[in-house]
């Protein structure tokens, strides 16, 4: 294994037996709703632009997610211009972008209470009746006033409304090993990522400490802990087959902080990134499973 190096603006990669690429990228308007591929996106300090900028709360203001809400897996939102789409079944809502005009409420997300703009009644009551409890749309106007956890990226970047951190980055060939361990393969899209690579072994990317995707550099922090969600169904919100992958992947990607399955990530440099791009490795490290 090459040794480390720590990035100060060098061009030179790790030299490596394998050439990893994006296979695929995908965005989530919405927490907790369905998210859709996209051929390139901007990888901003707080993720990939568009993602996660907009979240359900429920009436005390406390986020909603799969863990409590699996139907909203049964939700495509649709970014415009101007405004967000949520689509189940045959009925759409538009909801306009809040301005500065927009009531603000003080929100939590785990550890941290920001306020944000409020999508308004129209918005809360359709999603309240879908969801069938009370909850309303609330929209991350600036993320600034969120910061990862100082632990894992002492700058403190500011984050979307995601779980902790601007990215998820999983392989292909991750899902293919944990697929071949299990009765019923499931797709990639249970575990949400944002980027999702190809071209590497089965949990190279453990390895993995600073990439470069184009003109974009990104730092691998920490594995992610999974929890209940990846038992969803990602169009349906059920749970098709009871405990799994979460019970499979337990028997042998259990680390200290919980089961591992990707790696958390902050950009360190923004750009665009493509499908088809290239990774250079700047940086590897030893497996960690408890990091």
């Amino acid at each position: 294994m090459a040794r480390n190096r720590k990035w100060q603006g060098e061009t030179s990669p790790v030299f490596v037996p394998y050439s990893p690429c994006v296979e695929d990228l995908a965005i989530y308007p919405v927490k907790g709703m369905q998210g859709h591929s996209v051929r390139s996106a901007v990888a901003e300090e707080c993720g990939l632009l568009g993602d996660r900028r907009w979240m359900v709360v429920d009436t005390n203001g406390i986020f909603l997610s799969q863990r409590e809400l699996p139907g909203l897996a049964r939700l495509s939102p649709c970014l415009g211009e101007h405004t967000l789409s949520l689509t189940t079944g045959s009925e759409t809502i538009h909801v306009p972008f809040p301005d500065a005009k927009a009531v603000i409420r003080e929100v939590r997300i785990w550890h941290d209470t920001l306020p944000v703009r409020d999508g308004g009644d129209q918005a809360a009551q359709w999603l309240s009746r879908q969801l069938g409890r009370a909850v309303r749309l609330v929209f991350q106007n600036d993320p600034a006033l969120r910061r990862t956890d100082v632990t894992y990226a002492p700058t403190q970047p500011s984050v979307s409304l995601a779980d902790g951190f601007p990215l998820l980055i999983t392989s292909t060939a991750s899902l293919d090993d944990l697929n071949q361990r299990m009765a019923t393969d499931v797709p990639m899209a249970r575990f949400r990522p944002n980027i999702v690579v190809t071209g590497c072994s089965a949990w190279t990317e453990d390895t993995w400490r600073l990439i470069r995707i184009g003109a974009c550099v990104i730092r691998l922090v920490k594995p992610c802990a999974r929890c209940a969600v990846i038992l969803v169904d990602q169009k349906t919100g059920e749970k098709p087959t009871p405990r799994e992958p979460l019970r499979t992947l337990a028997t042998f990607r259990r680390g200290r902080r919980g089961v591992m399955f990707g790696q958390n990530a902050i950009v360190v440099k923004s750009g665009v990134i493509c499908v088809s791009d290239r990774i250079e490795l700047l940086e590897i490290g030893p497996v960690d499973l408890d990091m």
